[in-house]
């Protein structure tokens, strides 16, 4: 059925440059906060996960339209979900693998600047030092 590759094709391409425009929006904001004082590499960055992610969805997308044979219209739609459902749960984990990876680096690049736990010349302060035990 041409009908069932038309509209998944139609439904994948709205999709597709929905979920980006979102993405690239609120995406930018998690990026400024990683990348804290750089927003040239944070705006890079956020370029760069968007030409991926439509790399990935239309390339995937493209893959998915092959196979399976319908014969009614109930097969035709249960095909169309399927596909679009495999397509949209793929995209969900690499989202959520983005967000983890990211919080990673955002989480080692506050540790970097987190004053170490003792003073600075190495000496315990006062407050901590033994005290003798009571006999």
């Amino acid at each position: 059925m041409p009908v069932v590759y038309g509209i998944y094709a139609l439904v994948s391409l709205l999709l597709t440059i929905g979920l980006a425009r979102v993405l690239f929006r609120h995406g930018q904001v998690l990026l400024d906060d990683v990348f804290e004082g750089r927003p040239e590499m944070a705006e890079a960055v956020n370029q760069l996960l968007v030409v991926g992610f439509y790399l990935v969805n239309f390339g995937y997308a493209l893959l998915m339209m092959s196979g399976g044979h319908v014969h009614d219209m109930q097969s035709a739609v249960e095909a169309l979900a399927s596909k679009l459902g495999l397509l949209l749960m793929s995209l969900a984990a690499m989202h959520f693998a983005n967000l983890y990876l990211f919080h990673r680096i955002r989480r080692r690049m506050r540790l970097a600047h987190v004053p170490p736990p003792v003073m600075h010349h190495g000496q315990v302060g006062a407050q901590w030092q033994a005290q003798p035990c009571p006999a």
